[in-house]
C-alpha cells in the first residue's frame, strides 16, 4: 500500500513537471503545482483562499496572493497548458481504441456577483435555466472508454464586449471579442484539425446545431456531424434540395442564389421527421442508466 502511494505520487509529480514546461518561466511552477494540489484536495470550494489555506495552512495570505496572481495577473497560455495535455493523453486513449466522437458543449458556472469576467444573466447547464452564470465553451474527443477536453474557452456576452469600462476594470484583452458560441466551437474545431486531432463524427445539442453557419462550417471542413435541432427548424427533404447557381455568363454581375426546384420548399423538422415511414426508425439503446437502460428511437 505503502508503495501504491509513493508511486501515485511519482506520477502526479511527473505530470505537474510536464504541464510546467507550458508556463514559460520557472518561478510559476511551484505556484502551478501548489494549485493542481489545491484542486485535488479535498473540499467543496475551489476558489483561491479556501485552496490556500489548505495548501499552505501556516502562511495563507502569501500563499492566497501567490495563487490570485498566478490565476489572474500571469501572462501564460491556458491553449498551451490543453496542448501538453492532449499530447500526452491523447496517445493513451487512442491505444485503447480510436476517436469515435468529437463533442461541442458548454458549462456554466453560477455567481452571485457581477465582477467576474463574462458574468451574465444566461442560460446555465447547472441548474437547468437561465441565471447569473459564466459560460465556457468546451471541445472534447472521445473514444469508447473515456473523453478529453481538448479546447475551452470562455463566452464572453456582448453585455461585456461592448462596454470598454468594463473590460479595462477586468484586464479583458483587447483582441477578445464579441463571437457567438458555434463562432467559438467552429474556431476550436478548426484548431484540433491543424494539430492532427483525428476526426470523428461531431456531437452537439440545438444551442449549435440550430445555427446555420454552424452546420455549414462542419460540412466545409468535411466533417460528419449528429446535431440536435429545434423541431420548427426549416430543411429541405431528401431529393429537393435547391439547385446551384446558374452559370456565370461573364456579363453583369455572377449569380450567386440558389434556385430552388419547381414545387419544392422547405418543411419544419418536425413535419420531415412525421412524413418518414415507420421503417425508417430504429430504436437504439446507448448505455446503461442509472435504473434502466437509455434508448430512444432514431
Amino acid at each position: 500500500m505503502a508503495s501504491d502511494k509513493a508511486e501515485g505520487r511519482n506520477d502526479v509529480a511527473q505530470v505537474l513537471e510536464t504541464l510546467a514546461s507550458a508556463l514559460g518561466h520557472a518561478d510559476r511552477v511551484v505556484t502551478l503545482k501548489a494549485y493542481c494540489t489545491g484542486l485535488l484536495l479535498p473540499g467543496d470550494r475551489k476558489s483561491v483562499e479556501p485552496m490556500a489555506a489548505r495548501v499552505e495552512p501556516g502562511r495563507v495570505q502569501a500563499a492566497h496572493q501567490s495563487l490570485h496572481h498566478f490565476v489572474a495577473k500571469a501572462d501564460w497560455s491556458d491553449d498551451a497548458v490543453l496542448g501538453i495535455v492532449r499530447a500526452q493523453v491523447l496517445p493513451a486513449l487512442e491505444r485503447q481504441g480510436p476517436i469515435r466522437a468529437w463533442i461541442v458543449d458548454d458549462t456554466g458556472f453560477p455567481k452571485k456577483g457581477k465582477h467576474s469576467v463574462g458574468v451574465a444573466r444566461q442560460y446555465c447547464g447547472q441548474l437547468g435555466k437561465q441565471d447569473n452564470c459564466q459560460v465556457a465553451v468546451s471541445l472534447s474527443v472521445a473514444t469508447g472508454q473515456a473523453s478529453l477536453p481538448v479546447a475551452y474557452q470562455l463566452y464572453l456576452p456582448e453585455s461585456w464586449a461592448n462596454d470598454a469600462g468594463r473590460r479595462e476594470k477586468a484586464g479583458v484583452p483587447e483582441d477578445v471579442i464579441f463571437r457567438t458560441k458555434p463562432e467559438i466551437a467552429l474556431t476550436q474545431i478548426r484548431a484540433a484539425l491543424d494539430a492532427g486531432v483525428s476526426p470523428a463524427v461531431v456531437l452537439a445539442d440545438a444551442g449549435y446545431g440550430n445555427d446555420t453557419a454552424f452546420r455549414t462550417g462542419l460540412t466545409e471542413m468535411g466533417l460528419t456531424y449528429v446535431v440536435g435541432v429545434q423541431s420548427s427548424i426549416r430543411l429541405w427533404s431528401p431529393g429537393t434540395q435547391p439547385l446551384p447557381p446558374k452559370p456565370w455568363s461573364g456579363r453583369g454581375r455572377p449569380p450567386s442564389l440558389v434556385r430552388r426546384q419547381p414545387g419544392h420548399a422547405p418543411v419544419s423538422a418536425k413535419e420531415l421527421a412525421q412524413a418518414l415511414p415507420e421503417d425508417a426508425w430504429r430504436r437504439i439503446t446507448w448505455r446503461e442508466g442509472s435504473k434502466v437502460p437509455l434508448a430512444s428511437r432514431f
